[in-house]
């Protein structure tokens, strides 16, 4: 596991932009964290980052549960879990019909065990200052750890 601290939305993108380097098609990321923890934030910064494009209009699926983008990197599916009680549900959303889109699932944890194959989970603390918030990356275990901690290298560590 990799923590760092993100202080505020600029270092979220900057989060964003140093892991998409390390991302596959067909990975699942894994957002977890309270309310305003900055699940979407980073969602909105790392899609525009796959898309190429900053300005990107990347709305919150909340009220859509997914929203689909087509990018240069490959397909990418955005969805929000939190209305959802059982997994059947994502199942008919479609979730996991194109197994080589890039899936961003925030609320990840109010389906346990949807979610069974190695995946990126990334932790963000709602409790600590949002100014100086600590973030966990747990990276699938196919992942160069090493080529991935010299990506973080410019973020500060917790202390």
């Amino acid at each position: 596991m990799f923590c760092v601290i993100l202080a505020g939305e600029a270092q979220t993108a900057a989060l964003a932009a140093a892991l998409v380097p390390h991302l596959s098609s067909g990975e699942r990321i894994l957002l977890e964290g309270g309310l305003g923890a900055g699940k979407s934030s980073f969602a909105r910064a790392l899609i525009r980052q796959l898309a190429g494009d900053p300005e990107l209009d990347v709305p919150s699926p909340t009220f859509a549960l997914v929203q689909p983008y087509d990018t240069p990197a490959g397909p990418v599916i955005h969805a929000d879990l939190y209305r959802l009680g059982d997994p059947d549900e994502a199942i008919e959303l479609g979730l996991f019909e194109d197994r080589s889109a890039l899936l961003i699932v925030e609320w990840p944890e109010r389906l346990p065990g949807l979610f069974d194959e190695p995946h990126w989970v990334i932790r963000f603390d709602l409790a600590s200052d949002p100014a100086a918030r600590r973030t966990d990356i747990i990276p699938p275990p196919t992942t160069d750890r090493d080529r991935l901690a010299r990506s973080l290298a410019g973020f500060p560590p917790p202390v």
